[in-house]
């Protein structure tokens, strides 16, 4: 998404705070010929993917280039050829089973980035164990809440976690058996270290098999579990390598291995033969210096790294191709200016992956702020209020179907009951249009959702740590855009009658918001209200409440600055 503030009403009608529509023009001059074989050549790659398990996938690739180099975690001096990566992957899933570990399970991993999560990521599917990612900046609350509702047999956790890690057993609900792996001398270790290489078989693991139960926030508060298939990581990651024009032989990795991005990323690169370099995490200071000093070819580049200072370096990596999500055309310009490099846009998210791309083959497309067409195996509708498609130009909600997109939230039906329709379809909750030539733009969300950086924040969820508050009366998170970040979290507080602003200061407030929720979900803005603007069903009018001011940082109290604005 743009730094610019979108309201929908409930005609979905939207109100953008810029004067900017994405440019319509590209699509216009290229020749409808092009534009039909770049649609055909989508389909018949969604068409050649083969349906295989994760573990077969890796397996021949191990088997095609076992004397190459798998991975490098260069923080870590860690190094391992893809044969080495096999045998590490097999002698993991005998530890994981000698542990009693078994299909069907629920794993889940909570480690830095270092070698022995992709490895684990394989063996845990391997065996048909279900991994499930935990973000190593919750706390212990939010940790039981993910373990809990998964129903998780094993929490493996890195040592470096241990503090956090000591006050969750009272808060879970099962006997989830917690077990450290630390860097040599850990539990895990020494379970692995009594384990053979030798090929577990797999034959109860299918390509349909669940693979993960991803959590992603939701508007609903609390994260919801994703259930995704083997088949779902296979049909992303060679959707993601038919993207590119050419193949990569290094590719970075960043982002920390509980978001989506890694474990894709790492299949891409063991695909495809090529050397996957795993960084410790996203660094806007290093991150540049990482592309030269690894000799990177690909890599996901996030928007925020494009906000460095332009060096005379710029133009001499490697990179062949980058892949991007929500970039403004500007930015795709001043990024090719710079690096000379194309940023090939898309549209995804955890539950279809990989819903929609910019064809290779029409890279003149790569500033029209659109989002390019149905990817691989993807078919997208854009709907109205009543389920009904949409004239193209035309604003409405994308609906999204086709192989192996999720199966669904755990253990919410009534989630699943709002997001899924007849005929396979997914409501994603984003506003979309389309242009004469099939183009996709998109123009907002209809989902209660802030997104700081990389990080979807649930409004719901900020709302209800602050009602645990005895003092609170009710509260409303709303997103302050950003120009570094994208959007900040201001979090308007309403307390009880008889309750001073003296008696539950801001400090308090946010100190009590660091204890319940992750450090990228505390607010960053606090404001007190009187009362709340409301709908006719008595919900706060949040629109009102975004509308109802200039400058949403105005008369808020601002953490980051320490003071009152």
């Amino acid at each position: 998404m743009t730094n610019m503030s979108i309201l929908v009403d409930s005609a979905w009608r939207v109100v953008r705070t810029d004067d900017r529509r994405p440019p319509m023009t590209h699509s216009s001059s290229i020749p409808m010929t092009r534009i039909a074989e770049a649609t055909r050549r989508t389909r018949e790659t969604g068409e050649a993917i083969p349906r295989t398990t994760i573990g077969g996938a890796v397996t021949n690739a191990c088997a095609r280039f076992a004397d190459r180099v798998a991975i490098e975690v260069f923080d870590r001096q860690e190094r391992i050829t893809f044969a080495q990566f096999e045998a590490l992957t097999h002698q993991y899933a005998r530890a994981l089973l000698e542990m009693g570990v078994g299909p069907g399970d629920r794993v889940a991993v909570m480690l830095p980035n270092r070698l022995a999560y992709p490895a684990l990521f394989v063996a845990l599917a391997r065996i048909g164990a279900i991994h499930v990612p935990v973000n190593t900046r919750y706390t212990a609350h939010e940790i039981a809440y993910v373990v809990n509702d998964a129903g998780a047999r094993v929490l493996l956790h890195d040592t470096i976690f241990s503090k956090t890690i000591d006050g969750l057993s009272v808060e879970l609900d099962g006997p989830t058996r917690i077990v450290d792996l630390g860097t040599g001398e850990g539990e895990f270790e020494r379970v692995v270290a009594l384990c053979s290489t030798e090929p577990v078989s797999g034959d109860e693991v299918g390509p349909d098999s669940l693979a993960n139960i991803q959590y992603t926030s939701g508007t609903t508060g609390f994260p919801k579990g994703c259930m995704l298939t083997h088949d779902y990581w296979l049909v992303l990651a060679n959707a993601a390598i038919a993207w590119d024009l050419e193949p990569a032989r290094r590719i970075l990795s960043a982002q920390p291995y509980f978001y989506m991005d890694p474990q894709w990323i790492t299949l891409k690169a063991l695909i495809t033969g090529a050397t996957l370099v795993i960084a410790p995490g996203l660094s806007s200071s290093r991150f540049l210096g990482w592309i030269h000093d690894h000799s990177i070819e690909w890599c996901m580049f996030p928007l925020l790294m494009t906000r460095q200072q332009p060096a005379p370096r710029d133009s001499e990596t490697k990179l062949k191709q980058v892949a991007t999500f929500g970039w403004p055309p500007e930015t795709c310009r001043e990024f090719h200016k710079r690096f000379g490099v194309i940023a090939r846009e898309g549209f995804g998210m955890t539950e279809i992956g990989l819903g929609t791309w910019t064809p290779p083959e029409l890279d003149e497309m790569y500033d029209s702020g659109s989002v390019g067409i149905a990817a691989p195996c993807r078919e997208t509708s854009i709907r109205d209020a009543e389920g009904q498609p949409v004239a193209r130009g035309e604003l409405g909600e994308l609906w999204v179907r086709g192989r192996s997109i999720f199966k669904g939230y755990w253990n919410r039906p009534d989630a699943n009951g709002e997001v899924f329709r007849s005929g396979g379809w997914f409501r994603t909750g984003d506003l979309f249009r389309e242009d004469d030539e099939g183009f996709l733009y998109v123009v907002g969300r209809l989902k209660d959702m802030i997104r700081r950086s990389q990080e979807n924040i649930a409004a719901r969820e900020v709302e209800a740590a602050i009602c645990m508050l005895p003092e609170v009366e009710d509260a409303a998170a709303v997103p302050v855009p950003d120009p570094v970040r994208g959007e900040e979290v201001k979090i308007y507080v309403q307390l009880k009658n008889g309750v001073c602003r003296d008696t539950l200061p801001v400090e308090t407030i946010l100190e009590h918001a660091r204890k319940y929720l992750a450090k990228f979900k505390v607010p960053r803005y606090v404001s007190y209200v009187d009362s709340f603007p409301r709908t006719a069903s008595n919900k706060i009018e949040k629109k009102t409440l975004i509308t109802g001011v200039g400058d949403l940082r105005s008369g808020a109290y601002d953490a980051e600055e320490g003071t009152w604005r």
